[in-house]
């Protein structure tokens, strides 16, 4: 692409930007106009694409989501530069990393579990999360436990989609809004992304996993998705007041 179409600014703060990932989906986007997160999955060898792309925004970098079709057909992710005039140039270093010992607190505060799907998991696949995120309040001057959870990389990215598509996210960048929402506190929200959802994330371990087993073979025995026949379970005990 020409760079002769983006202000000098935005070229200053592209430059200094020394992130891996960042210059990776940065280049790309430089010389095709966009990335796709089949790129950076087989190009750049990157499993969690929306990170690199969140990387970019970290750094005060706008980018635009949209959808388009891979090579097999599938509906993917890309990504290109977004509105300049969101452009951060205060934020070219990033968040600031974690150490090992803040870390640990949280993975002994949490007892080793998502803080979304409550799975356990050992500490390194674990990652540190803002609860209110990092392109609404930027980072915090004051690390305290209780402003960040561990997510394992599903509920990782599925936060960060959500959170990305979320008009908050976009434009109101208000950290209350993230507060009360279920990806800031699973423990208490009253919305998801700004819409009136409730989600339930459930894992069977061990010795339950039977009882998940018979759950499903009924569900399919009635053709019923299993997340309906769950759902209708409760249903019908809070209706006959059990």
């Amino acid at each position: 692409m020409d760079e002769g179409q983006y202000p000098k600014e935005f070229l200053e703060l592209l430059n200094a930007i020394t992130n891996k990932r960042a210059r990776v989906v940065i280049d790309h986007i430089m010389k095709y106009g966009s990335i796709t997160t089949q790129d950076l999955e087989t190009t750049y060898g990157y499993n969690h694409p929306p990170r690199a792309a969140r990387d970019v925004r970290e750094a005060g970098i706008p980018l635009e989501t949209f959808k388009v079709k891979s090579a097999e057909g599938r509906s993917i992710a890309a990504y290109k530069f977004g509105d300049l005039r969101q452009l951060q140039s205060n934020r070219v270093t990033g968040r600031i990393l974690f150490s090992k010992d803040f870390k640990s607190n949280l993975y002994l505060l949490n007892q080793g579990r998502c803080s979304i799907c409550l799975g356990s998991f050992k500490e390194r696949y674990l990652q540190v999360d803002h609860r209110v995120p990092y392109e609404v309040s930027g980072d915090l001057n004051d690390r305290v436990e209780k402003d960040f959870m561990l997510l394992c990389g599903s509920c990782n990215r599925a936060k960060s989609w959500s959170c990305e598509h979320c008009k908050n996210w976009k434009d109101l960048k208000d950290p209350l809004v993230c507060m009360n929402c279920y990806w800031g506190s699973p423990e208490n929200y009253d919305h998801i992304a700004l819409e009136a959802v409730r989600r339930l994330d459930i894992q069977w371990t061990g010795d339950e996993v039977a009882y998940y087993d018979k759950l499903k073979a009924i569900a399919d025995e009635n053709d019923v998705v299993l997340p309906d026949f769950v759902k209708q379970l409760f249903v019908d005990k809070l209706d006959n007041g059990q």
